[in-house]
């Protein structure tokens, strides 16, 4: 079978693997749809620095239990749809002693430090499939993406009362607006590209920003009664938004970030005593999973805006360093296995 391989930064290949045989406590899922997450993307340019070479990429998956190992509880059963916990933890460091499994030191995420399933077959442990009767395939494979904006919204604690902005309107960032409105909270989405605002407008956010074309601080200002937002989520991981989120931060309010700096940032380091700010880092996700499918389920999500662009396994190659050259209205490319 066919499988995308980071084999170097800027270089893939399309490689023929063996198809995998479940082991005990394995299943064998059927990859209908995978999706390039923007760690791809970052890998690919060469500035992600978790990334591992050569690496099969892939870990946002929509797919079908094909066989079953041994040792499998009754409940999962071949022929159900799925999507896919696609991080390994180690179960000994200080994070996994913790609970806080996600952080773990020595985490292996799904093509980035361990094979991933941009490829048509792949064995994992039954654990971590997450069925669900109601969604389609690419509905699925957005699940992954989507619980690491909702964690990040789990971990600014954020309640209806709270004011929350959201800096970047990627997918991830999507995940965090769709979770903080769902939570009742007021929430502005900042980005730099209008089409991803209007998604977020679908979402449901009170407010958007885009600050290429207004101040940000003082429309910010103007949205909060001089206050600022309560939560700042910084899902772009640039040095400028990572600023800005503390400083346009409400004072007592709380920064929860997500995306991984490009560069090493500079902070006024005066203002997180004179606030008195939590800044909190937000990975991966933990008991999340659930939480999004079901609100996927209730179809409150703009599933068919998000997805730009649907590609053969043929096409990946290309798709990805197409994506590379420009980002612009991109927000989610996903390989279909079965076209």
């Amino acid at each position: 079978m066919k499988a995308l391989v980071l084999t170097d930064i800027g270089k893939t290949e399309l490689r023929e693997v063996e198809k995998p045989t479940p082991k005990s406590g394995e299943v064998l899922l059927k990859v209908g749809m995978v999706g390039f997450c923007g760690g791809d993307l970052n890998s690919y340019r060469g500035l992600f620095p978790l990334q591992e070479y050569p690496n099969i990429l892939g870990h946002e998956v929509g797919g079908t239990i094909e066989e079953l190992g041994t040792d499998i509880p009754e409940n999962i059963k071949v022929g159900m749809k799925v999507t896919v916990y696609p991080y390994l933890n180690c179960g000994k460091c200080i994070a996994c002693r913790k609970g806080a499994r996600n952080a773990c030191k020595e985490n292996k995420t799904m093509g980035v430090r361990r094979p991933g399933a941009m490829c048509r077959y792949i064995a994992l442990p039954w654990q971590d499939v997450f069925p669900s009767e109601k969604l389609s395939l690419r509905e699925l494979a957005l699940a992954e993406p989507l619980t690491v904006g909702f964690h990040s919204v789990n971990r600014a604690k954020v309640t209806a009362q709270d004011r929350v902005a959201v800096i970047g309107c990627g997918i991830v960032g999507l995940g965090a607006v769709a979770s903080a409105v769902n939570k009742g909270a007021e929430v502005i989405a900042i980005d730099l590209d209008d089409a991803k605002l209007a998604i977020a407008k679908k979402i449901g956010v009170k407010h958007t920003i885009n600050p290429k074309k207004v101040d940000l601080h003082q429309t910010l200002q103007e949205m909060t009664t001089n206050d600022g937002p309560d939560v700042i989520i910084e899902a772009v991981g640039s040095p400028i938004t990572y600023r800005q989120a503390v400083e346009e931060v409400a004072f007592t309010g709380r920064v929860v970030c997500i995306g991984y700096a490009k560069a090493p940032v500079e902070f006024n380091t005066s203002l997180f005593v004179q606030k008195e700010i939590e800044i909190l880092g937000s990975r991966n996700c933990t008991t999340e999973f659930p939480e999004v499918i079901e609100y996927l389920e209730q179809g409150k999500f703009p599933v068919d805006e998000v997805i730009s662009k649907v590609v053969t396994i043929d096409e990946s190659e290309k798709a990805l360093e197409d994506w590379a050259e420009s980002q612009e209205g991109i927000i989610k490319i996903m390989i279909d296995f079965d076209k």
